[in-house]
């Protein structure tokens, strides 16, 4: 079991360090820019090329069943759940085969809305009950990776 962070932009890569750490879990941090990370032999900094969607697929290429995969990309998300690795968001929505259809589509809608030079609000800022939220999900989907190992 691993974690794998979309780390661009992700608000919560120390709760992650913090739990990976109390499980043992081996972590990537994966952004196209450098972040700095925890000194350790459990952390591991990827520094890919700039350009769209490669940490994603540096990511949705390794990600195997029992990993999990810390990322707000919906479309990472699916192909995450499609290798058997699980999904959640930093603000602690877990994606699932069930959800994940609809959050597809509602990103589409978005999309199509945008293009249409329609203003959207864009996300919610990000709260301190989201990282409470994600805290919780992380240390959920560990428990239920380790349980389906057993």
């Amino acid at each position: 079991m691993r974690i794998f962070i979309d780390a661009d932009a992700c608000p919560v890569k120390d709760e992650v360090y913090k739990v990976a750490a109390r499980y043992g879990l081996k972590t990537f941090v994966v952004s196209n820019g450098f972040i700095r990370t925890p000194p350790g032999p459990m952390i591991e900094f990827v520094m890919v090329e700039a350009g769209p969607d490669i940490a994603d697929d540096w990511i949705a290429e390794r990600a195997e069943p029992g990993d999990i995969v810390v990322t707000s990309d919906i479309p990472l998300a699916d192909r995450a759940l499609k290798k058997g690795a699980a999904a959640i968001a930093p603000n602690g929505r877990a994606f699932t085969v069930d959800s994940i259809g609809s959050a597809l589509a509602g990103r589409a809608i978005g999309e199509h809305i945008r293009s249409t030079g329609e203003i959207t609000g864009g996300p919610r800022p990000f709260a301190a009950g989201d990282r409470s939220r994600f805290l919780q999900a992380l240390d959920e989907a560990v428990n239920r990776e380790r349980r389906k190992r057993r």
